[in-house]
């Protein structure tokens, strides 16, 4: 399993992955889940992974392949992220399609992306393509899209992220998310990789990779779990006015 995240705020966008494969009880191994591309100077393309790696990696392969092979659509042609987000969809499922006719019944070949990145004069931006290849974007309402092991990382995201979010702010959510899931998951684990992309920038070098024992993963792990604990304690004590007789079975 795995866990990704892209936050699309008006300042620009934050994506933070984990590199975890296999959690087996003797085989723990990491791969990286984040791809930037190569492209032309007026695009900026960045892919998250999750799902079947042997499918992630066939995508990756010829999405690299088309680009270098200048194929009518690559991803240095495409006019838009949507376009992007399309064009990566019908990739994968041709490639999911092309695993499943092997005959492996038990054999799961699906797989999803985040697709961000800026395109010209477009906005930056993100979106979601799910297995199937359709695709959403991130909103208002949700400034940001996860695959992989997303539960226990969404109810940070979900009362503290907003689109004015300053873009710092926003880095020390994603990261806190990630490692609430990592805390709660073992399928989800260290290397974790984080970039930060300024809106209208084109540059791709905020870039960090936080190992487990990483000093300021440890100071935000233990600044995070103190300041809950606080919050708890300072929570409304129950009104024991408000006490009631239990209702018995018979």
């Amino acid at each position: 399993m795995t866990y990704c995240i892209a936050a699309s705020i008006d300042a620009g966008f934050i994506l933070v992955s984990d590199s975890r494969t296999n959690a087996g009880i003797d085989n723990v191994s990491t791969h990286g889940k984040m791809h930037a591309f190569d492209t032309l100077s007026d695009r900026k393309i960045i892919l998250l992974c999750a799902g079947n790696l042997a499918t992630t990696q066939a995508v990756l392969e010829q999405l690299h392949r088309d680009k270098i092979k200048n194929a009518k659509i690559n991803l240095n042609t495409v006019e838009s992220l949507f376009e992007a987000a399309e064009y990566l969809g019908h990739v994968s499922v041709d490639k999911q399609k092309q695993h499943k006719s092997s005959g492996q019944s038990a054999f799961n070949p699906s797989a999803s992306f985040i697709l961000a990145g800026q395109i010209g004069a477009d906005e930056h931006g993100a979106y979601m393509v799910y297995a199937e290849g359709n695709s959403i974007t991130s909103s208002a309402n949700t400034p940001f899209l996860q695959i992989g092991e997303s539960k226990y990382g969404k109810p940070i995201l979900d009362r503290f992220l907003k689109l004015d979010t300053s873009i710092d702010e926003a880095a020390r959510c994603c990261l806190v998310s990630m490692d609430s899931t990592i805390r709660s998951n073992a399928s989800v684990g260290a290397p974790v990789e984080m970039l930060i992309y300024h809106k209208n920038s084109f540059s791709l070098d905020e870039y960090y990779c936080f190992d487990d024992d990483d000093d300021y993963m440890l100071r935000l792990r233990r600044s995070w779990e103190a300041k809950l604990r606080e919050a708890i304690a300072a929570l409304p004590c129950f009104d024991k006015k408000s006490v009631r007789p239990m209702r018995v079975s018979l």
